[in-house]
């Protein structure tokens, strides 16, 4: 029934992507410089979850690794990498420059200087959810060296620049953004189509069931391809000859589950004490919350920074938010009123 599987995971970046070509042409744009060995400007891609920002991303860098011989890309999650430590380590490692590093003594300001020492090609740096780095002075580290050149990637620009310095924002501002919206129900239906297409033998899976995938998905490619993934799982192992109707609807149940985890396993320590309160306490407004999150752990951060943890836990449907913003409180988001499966 599977055909091949990696068409199907979450991080599969295809030959050719779907209903992203202006995107994709504005983003090799900004990287042509490269290709002449000249510096190229920092690009700030941002658009909802499961709108298709790291898959772009990604997709224009190989394409450019394949056109240009000495150019290479590092990829970093800067949520599970959210250090400034880490993001920089993550970067040196994979250009082979850690051999010496020792991860409990060795000062940030090496790693940095490591990284004005790179003399190999000229690399593009990939810092996907790069509004999770705890210390956003990072961005301006890698911005000021010119064989850097830096995708940033984030839900939001204002959850970005609410939480950097003056000197950034003017930057960051007249970097080059792509701006992505949510898929509509047509356009995900052909990312779905085109996946069961090279990942499952034929009459797996017919169009009506696609169509329904697409509108429960509700925008979103990540939870669709997931809805997919795991319906194409379920009736392989089950050894049917086709995704039933009744594997559909709880393959969209647990894909909904799946993601909701993966996004819990992802916070960091402060911010899962934040959604912890919300659990215990919520609906509860944001000084509530600062409240308590500050008589809970012993190096609290500010009121901003605890905000921008509630917007990204909004934007990724572990919270809710209702109100306007002088009087909005968070709770848990109700699972059994996510769009269901028609």
């Amino acid at each position: 029934m599977i055909r091949d599987a990696r068409v199907l995971r979450a991080g599969f970046v295809p030959q050719e992507v779907e209903h992203r070509d202006a995107e994709v042409n504005h983003l090799s744009s900004v990287l042509e410089p490269i290709t002449n060995e000249e510096p190229a400007d920092t690009a700030i891609v941002t658009g909802p979850s499961g709108a298709g920002k790291t898959c772009i991303s990604k997709f224009v860098t190989e394409r450019l690794r394949e056109e240009v011989l000495n150019v290479e890309t590092t990829y970093v999650n800067c949520w599970r990498n959210y250090t400034r430590f880490r993001t920089l380590y993550q970067i040196l490692d994979d250009l082979g420059a850690t051999i010496d590093i020792h991860r409990q003594s060795t000062p940030h300001d090496e790693l940095v200087d490591r990284l004005q020492q790179h003399d190999g090609p000229r690399t593009v740096v990939i810092l996907d959810e790069v509004d999770q780095l705890e210390d956003p002075s990072l961005i301006y580290d890698l911005h000021s060296l010119p064989q850097f050149a830096i995708i940033c990637i984030a839900n939001k620009e204002e959850d970005l620049f609410s939480r950097v310095d003056d000197r950034l924002v003017s930057r960051l501002r007249s970097s080059e953004h792509v701006r992505m919206d949510k898929y509509h129900d047509e356009q995900l239906y052909d990312i779905l189509s085109a996946r069961s297409k090279w990942g499952l033998d034929e009459d797996i899976i017919n169009d009506n069931q696609l169509y329904r995938i697409a509108d429960a998905a509700a925008g979103d490619a990540r939870l669709a391809i997931g809805i997919l993934r795991t319906a194409a799982g379920k009736a392989d192992r089950e050894n049917h000859e086709r995704i039933t109707d009744d594997i559909l609807l709880d393959a969209a149940e647990d894909a909904r589950a799946q993601i909701k985890q993966t996004s819990l396993d992802s916070l960091t320590p402060h911010q899962r004490v934040v959604y912890d309160i919300v659990r215990e306490h919520g609906p509860v407004g944001p000084s509530e919350i600062h409240d308590h999150y500050t008589d809970e752990v012993d190096d609290p951060r500010t009121k901003r920074t605890v905000r921008s943890y509630l917007s990204k836990m909004a934007q990724y449907n572990l919270l809710e938010a209702e109100g306007t913003s002088r009087d909005r409180e968070y709770s848990l988001v109700d699972s059994a009123a996510a769009s269901p499966m028609q």
